[in-house]
């Protein structure tokens, strides 16, 4: 895989102001993402569990909805200085969502056959943030 330029070594991290979906544990995920549908967070969760149905149709409505996060947490890193470079730390709760959407958006990419989308989410997940990394695809690694 090659490596593509997201994470510059030594740039600063960007973290990402409080998710008020997070605060909405339990909520029917629907209803977060209609309530706030800037939040990478609602969508990465219902990226997650739409892959987590394991047919067709789970795979495309994950990648949809892991798309939407994706591009909402790049509209809020944007927002708050980042500039297509640096650490998007794991370590800091409000950023889980952003990164849990990059890496549903591998998943389902990859259940498509979309293998060069699936590389360049798994390399944006690595230069944002190892840990990421570690914490979604380590039980999937090896």
């Amino acid at each position: 895989m090659a490596h593509l330029p997201f994470a510059a070594p030594g740039s600063g991290a960007t973290l990402l102001p409080d998710d008020p979906a997070a605060a909405l544990d339990g909520v029917d995920p629907l209803e977060v993402a209609a309530r706030y549908p800037g939040s990478s967070l609602a969508w990465a969760v219902l990226a997650e569990q739409a892959l987590g149905q394991d047919d067709r149709a789970g795979q495309i409505a994950g990648y949809a909805f892991a798309r939407t996060g994706y591009h909402r947490g790049l509209d809020a890193l944007r927002r708050n200085g980042w500039r297509g470079s640096g650490a998007v730390p794991w370590e800091h709760e409000p950023n889980r969502g952003f990164l849990r959407a990059v890496w549903a958006l591998a998943r389902a990419a990859r259940a498509i056959g979309e293998d060069a989308e699936y590389e360049r989410c798994v390399q944006l997940l690595v230069d944002s943030s190892p840990t990421a990394y570690q914490e979604l695809a380590g039980p999937t690694l090896g």
